[in-house]
């Protein structure tokens, strides 16, 4: 008689957890195609902002990203050290000012086929429309978790 496998427990219902999943999955197959490049997904979403909107602040480009100052920091250093990105004095001793370097221009633009291949990988198995519901649905996701739980409760 053959051993039957035990049943596989369901994905759990955690927002949270489905969300990050997701994120990992997607994260590493856009690595993956940016990976001639030299670029990995975040530091390509970092030049992509800069290039985009010119030199910001730190405290800037952290809330355009999405993330906290310490981690804004963490992502910029590969980049300074290839000297795409510069780090400097903003209009205060307390503010850093960061900025695209021409060579950061280069790099950006290079990757920017890849990006683009891994945007029709995507496209292609989700369809422009599901991508649109699923954007949405990220939107509300972003908005929801700005709304913190009341303190005392």
């Amino acid at each position: 008689m053959a051993e039957q496998e035990p049943p596989r427990p369901a994905i759990p219902p955690c927002i949270c957890f489905n969300l990050r999943r997701a994120s990992r999955a997607v994260s590493q197959a856009y690595d993956g195609f940016l990976q001639p490049s030299g670029l990995r997904t975040t530091q390509f979403s970092l030049l992509g902002h800069l290039v985009a909107y010119g030199p910001m602040s730190m405290t800037e480009l952290a809330e355009r990203l999405g993330m906290d100052r310490t981690t804004l920091t963490r992502n910029l250093r590969p980049l300074e050290r290839k000297g795409l990105v510069t780090v400097g004095a903003g209009e205060t001793r307390r503010v850093r000012r960061i900025a695209v370097t021409e060579a950061g221009r280069r790099s950006f633009a290079a990757a920017k086929p890849l990006w683009a291949e891994a945007q029709r990988h995507f496209l292609d198995r989700l369809s422009p429309e599901r991508w649109q519901v699923l954007r949405e649905l990220l939107e509300l996701a972003a908005a929801g978790a700005s709304r913190r739980r009341p303190s005392g409760t």
